[in-house]
């Protein structure tokens, strides 16, 4: 796998991952704009003798995008963010447009909270929806979980059940407290060590 996030145009993507295709990578993720739907319809094109898809979609914000990325054959992965689309039922249309057309959903899980979100979302793709784990792949990071009143629970690289009710996203009301901007205490560290500057404190300049 190959993740570009975002920063070539679509002549500088087809080359580099032209010259990568030795290698066989899976896909290339966010080639570019997330916005340019026919950019990656091209590069889309232009891959496939490669056998290298494209990923992309976490930047997408609602069905619409999706609808037009997944017709127009620009995406080969569909990566939902289920904190930038419009909610449960948004992101259910989404997986329904997916599995319609035979594309695999692997949503993005980079964030905070975001790998408690798709564990729930993936297991209903694959129990309501396709019924198929095939090339389905969710990003994992192991930080930030300790924030969480009922964190993912890994085994063997895979996600397992939840097994408490709810989305699995209610934060420990002392992170809440902490991280509070700017009057937490983690806040008031950053401050203290220089890394940020208190904005209480930052006279306010007028031009």
């Amino acid at each position: 796998m190959v993740d570009a996030n975002q920063r070539w145009d679509v002549p500088q993507a087809i080359s580099w991952m032209t010259e990568l295709s030795e290698f066989k990578p899976l896909w290339i993720e966010e080639p570019t704009s997330p916005d340019d739907i026919l950019g990656h319809a091209a590069i889309s094109k232009a891959l496939k003798p490669y056998g290298i898809g494209v990923a992309t979609g976490e930047h997408c914000h609602n069905r619409v995008m999706f609808k037009q990325f997944l017709q127009s054959g620009a995406m080969q992965f569909c990566q939902i963010d289920s904190c930038r689309l419009g909610g449960i039922n948004e992101i259910l249309v989404v997986l329904l447009l997916a599995a319609k057309l035979k594309i695999p959903v692997c949503p993005h899980a980079g964030g905070v909270g975001l790998c408690e979100y798709v564990q729930h979302l993936m297991m209903f793709d694959y129990i309501c929806i396709t019924g198929t784990k095939e090339h389905r792949i969710i990003e994992y990071v192991d930080h930030l979980h300790e924030h969480f009143k009922y964190p993912v629970v890994m085994k063997g690289s895979h996600y397992m059940p939840p097994t408490m009710p709810g989305y699995s996203a209610e934060m420990h009301e002392e992170s809440l407290k902490a991280y509070e901007y700017p009057i937490g205490s983690k806040w008031q560290e950053y401050f203290a060590s220089g890394i940020f500057t208190d904005p209480t404190k930052t006279p306010v300049i007028w031009s």
